[in-house]
């Protein structure tokens, strides 16, 4: 495990960075996104999805909890998935997504509603007070050779 943090001046270095992870994410990777409210999370998926050739904006998965996006509207297979709702571990087991983890990958909002995965790069935003945010980040062991990304 390595871990670090990186400054995030806005919106727009936060898409950049998603860019950036769009590059080096596989099919099998599970990617979490923790921190409050308007704090990054959706606008880093933003720019990972939009890396990946999604046209126009991904929307928020707040409501459907499950966005599946699929070639050849995104070079590969990603599940959007906001587990803010979720307080049934039981509706958990029947989202399938350590099933979709064979050939997707998933980008997980809220992920302390659900189970731990322990290989997942764990990205952790927080508010910063010059209007900007951090970013705390933990990779486990499959990520070693591909986080953080070289600039």
């Amino acid at each position: 495990m390595s871990e670090g943090l990186i400054a995030l001046a806005d919106a727009e270095a936060t898409e950049a960075l998603g860019a950036r992870l769009a590059e080096v994410i596989a099919p099998g990777d599970v990617v979490t996104l923790s921190g409050p409210l308007g704090s990054g999370k959706t606008t880093l998926a933003r720019g990972l999805l939009a890396a990946l050739g999604l046209e126009g904006e991904a929307p928020s998965p707040s409501f459907p909890i499950v966005i599946a996006y699929d070639p050849p509207d995104v070079r590969l297979p990603v599940w959007h998935v906001d587990l803010y709702r979720i307080d049934d571990p039981e509706y958990l087991a029947e989202l399938g997504l350590d099933d979709a983890r064979t050939d997707t990958a998933l980008l997980i909002e809220w992920p302390e509603r659900g189970e731990a995965w322990d290989d997942a790069l764990a990205l952790t935003f927080e508010n910063s007070s010059d209007g900007g945010r951090s970013l705390t980040w933990i990779a486990g062991p499959s990520w070693a050779r591909r986080w953080p990304p070289q600039p």
